[in-house]
């Protein structure tokens, strides 16, 4: 059976994607930490991210680079923050969350809420700046 991620890979389920290439593809997380909040994914459904042969898992450390430093000149903030949980969806994921203190890449916390019109447009700012 396909994960949600396979699904929104293939079109299936509508998302605010800031950039794919033939391996990889990023998108933004609709239950977000923070603004930008943003998921990177290999296209290729693998549960766990060890499980990557190393080219994939490198390929995939490259293009979360690209996301992130273009997440990073939209969303004003210390730093990206990186988290590989693996738990809740399985599909290998990357969580990209611009962050000023370390408490805010706790999962705990509540969720914040964007206007479909809202994602659109940090979709669109993020995406214009991937090279």
């Amino acid at each position: 059976m396909s994960s949600i991620f396979t699904k929104i890979v293939q079109g299936e389920i509508p998302s605010y994607k800031i950039a794919e290439d033939d391996t990889y593809f990023a998108f933004l997380d609709i239950n977000p930490l923070a603004k930008g909040h943003t998921l990177v994914i290999p296209k290729k459904e693998t549960n766990y991210i060890f499980a990557m042969g190393d080219d994939e898992l490198a390929g995939l450390m490259l293009f979360a680079k690209k996301i992130a430093l273009a997440l990073e000149s939209v969303v004003p903030c210390k730093r990206i923050g990186v988290a590989v949980l693996g738990l809740e969806v399985a599909h290998t994921h990357i969580h990209l969350v611009p962050i000023n203190t370390v408490y805010d890449i706790d999962f705990k916390q509540p969720k914040l809420s964007f206007t479909p019109q809202e994602f659109e447009a940090l979709r669109e700012a993020i995406a214009s700046k991937v090279v």
